[in-house]
Formats: C-alpha cells, sequence, structure tokens
C-alpha cells in the first residue's frame, strides 16, 4: 500500500527522522509530494461536498468547518488512502520516522477525516485531546495531508506551530505551513503541541474555494510516564490582540472589529465553560446521593476514624476528598 505514496517519500525514512526529530518547538516535519500526484488529485477531485449536517462544532452549532469521518462512503480514492494508512506497513514506517513504535490505527477517526473550512473560518489555538474517547489510547500523532490547489499565506488559514499562546511571544509562531495540495504535516501531540490557524480571508475573486484537508490520528496503548497527564478533551487558547493594538496607536474600524469579535468569542466559550461545569456538578451530585456512594461512606467510616486518631489526614481533607 505504500505504492501511494510518493516514492522518494516512502525512501528516505531515514532523512525524515532526522528532520521530525530536530523540529521546533516540538517535533515535527514538513513533506512536499508526500502522495503520488495521481492520487492526491484522485483525493481532490473525490473531496466531498460542504454538509451543514456535518458542520456542527461543540457547543452543537453549525459554523464554517465541515468534517467527514466515513472515509469509505466518500469514494474509492478514500478507500485506497484508508486502507493504507491502517496497513501494517504504513504504520510501521511512521513508527521509523518518528521513533515511536507500536502506532494504532483509529477506525473511529475521532476529530479527523477530511476537514473543510469555508472563509472567515479560523482555529484558535490548542492542544488536542490527549486520550482517545473511546478506547483509552494514548494521542501521539497528527498526519494533515493539505488538498487545496492554490492557496496564499496572505489568505490566512495557514498551519501555525507556536510555543506557548499564554503569553505575547509564545504566540507568535515558530513555523507558518502553507496548506498547498499534497504536502503533508506530521507532528507529535503532547501537552505543548499547541497549533492552529488564523481566520480565512479570501480575496473577492477566490471566494468560491475552501482550505480543505484530511486529518489522520495515531495512537499507542501506553505512553512513557512523564509524557503521560491526566485525561483532557481539547484545551484551546484563543487568539491574542494585534501587536498594534497598543498605547498610542489610533483604533482603525478593523481594529475595534477585531476586539469586539474577539471579546465575543470569549464570552461564548465562557459560557461553554459555565455550563459544562454546571453539567459537571449536577453529575457529581447526582454520584454523592446515590445509594451506592452512601452505604460505601458507611463501610469505610471506620478507616477514617482510625486516621483521624492516628494522627492522618484530617476529617476537612477527608470530607473533601470524598
Amino acid at each position: 500500500m505504500l505504492a501511494l505514496l510518493n516514492q522518494g517519500v516512502r525512501d528516505g525514512a531515514a532523512e525524515l527522522n532526522r528532520e521530525f526529530t530536530s523540529g521546533r518547538p516540538f517535533r515535527y516535519l514538513t513533506i512536499d509530494r508526500f502522495l503520488e500526484p495521481e492520487f492526491a488529485e484522485q483525493l481532490m477531485a473525490e473531496f466531498p461536498a460542504f454538509d451543514s449536517a456535518c458542520a456542527l462544532n461543540e457547543r452543537g452549532e453549525t459554523g464554517r468547518k465541515a468534517v467527514f469521518t466515513d472515509l469509505e462512503r466518500i469514494g474509492p480514492a478514500y478507500a485506497h488512502f484508508n486502507r493504507m494508512i491502517r496497513s501494517p506497513e504504513f504504520l510501521a514506517w511512521i513508527g521509523r520516522i518518528t521513533g515511536i513504535p507500536n502506532l494504532l490505527y483509529d477506525p473511529d477517526y475521532a476529530g479527523g477525516g477530511t476537514h473543510e473550512n469555508l472563509d472567515g473560518q479560523e482555529l484558535d489555538s490548542h492542544v488536542d485531546f490527549n486520550y482517545h474517547p473511546k478506547r483509552q489510547w494514548h494521542r501521539r500523532l497528527n498526519l494533515i495531508v493539505f488538498l487545496n490547489r492554490e492557496w496564499e499565506e496572505s489568505w490566512g488559514g495557514c498551519l501555525e506551530l507556536l510555543p506557548d499562546p499564554w503569553t505575547s511571544e509564545g504566540a507568535r509562531p515558530a513555523e507558518v505551513v502553507v496548506p498547498m495540495a499534497n504536502r503533508a504535516v506530521l507532528f507529535e501531540t503532547n501537552e505543548h503541541s499547541w497549533h492552529g490557524f488564523r481566520r480565512i480571508q479570501l480575496p473577492k475573486d477566490r471566494e468560491n474555494i475552501s482550505r480543505r484537508s484530511l486529518a489522520v490520528y495515531f495512537y499507542t496503548e501506553a505512553r512513557p510516564e512523564s509524557e503521560t497527564e491526566a485525561s483532557h478533551g481539547t484545551l484551546y487558547v484563543h487568539r491574542q490582540l494585534s501587536d498594534e493594538i497598543q498605547a498610542g496607536h489610533t483604533l482603525r474600524q478593523e481594529d475595534v472589529d477585531e476586539i469586539r469579535a474577539l471579546l465575543a468569542r470569549r464570552d461564548v466559550h465562557m459560557k461553554f465553560l459555565y455550563e459544562r461545569e454546571l453539567e459537571f456538578s449536577r453529575v457529581l451530585a447526582g454520584i454523592v446521593k446515590s445509594p451506592s456512594f452512601r452505604i460505601g461512606r458507611w463501610l469505610t467510616w471506620p478507616v477514617r476514624a482510625i486516621r483521624r486518631l492516628t494522627g492522618g489526614k484530617s476529617s476537612s481533607a477527608e470530607t473533601h476528598k470524598h
């Protein structure tokens, strides 16, 4: 199945490993002419039309990003691609490049598949969810293949790799990848693999095109303890204000629009976090009030009493724990 890859790519695993290992701000590499040109053309020709039913965001709202995860249903080229990335041969090849053995293919394409972003869409800097939502595998790698026949950096939508989006200096991208056709980016996912892209702003004569890509994520059953963190979802950091907006700067209308847009997005995100915490509190309250929890408390009270008498954890600490 590696025949679908460009021959120079599939024969260059050793050189690709050196490039991947030296990548900054985290391990990554960019590969041009990733697939055989004819096969890349087939993927672009079969790319699914934008479907609003596939464009629901995390709050259940229809957005300007459509995701299609069932590659087998899209067309023959996508079925071939799917068979390639799940093959032991391909997984071993990716393992040689990254130094991560025993990689696992995700048949669910959780968060992956075809991604289409329309004009005006952007993706805040983020680190990805770190465990597969169903299988509890460790997420290790992202592979993104871009499928845009034309794209200019000035249009936005370029993949940015950032050191630390919480600071002004760290929010400046260490690498910017223009999403041109048949260009692939492979990078590891961890607690500091921050990435995203700026708002897509297409010129008037290009508003009929979109940012298109094919995303694949790889997992392992185990991970070095030093890289392991508690399970979490995708964590976003909203884009900071432009460096131009500072004391003495005369605000233009576009500056005002940017400030209002960022404040509105923060308000929406804060509401989302508030509603999620309420839901979590309801679930926790249900657990605490459940008969099984009360029975457990009753059965373990002697142990807690002995700990208090012997100078163990205080009752307030125990109460907080339980």
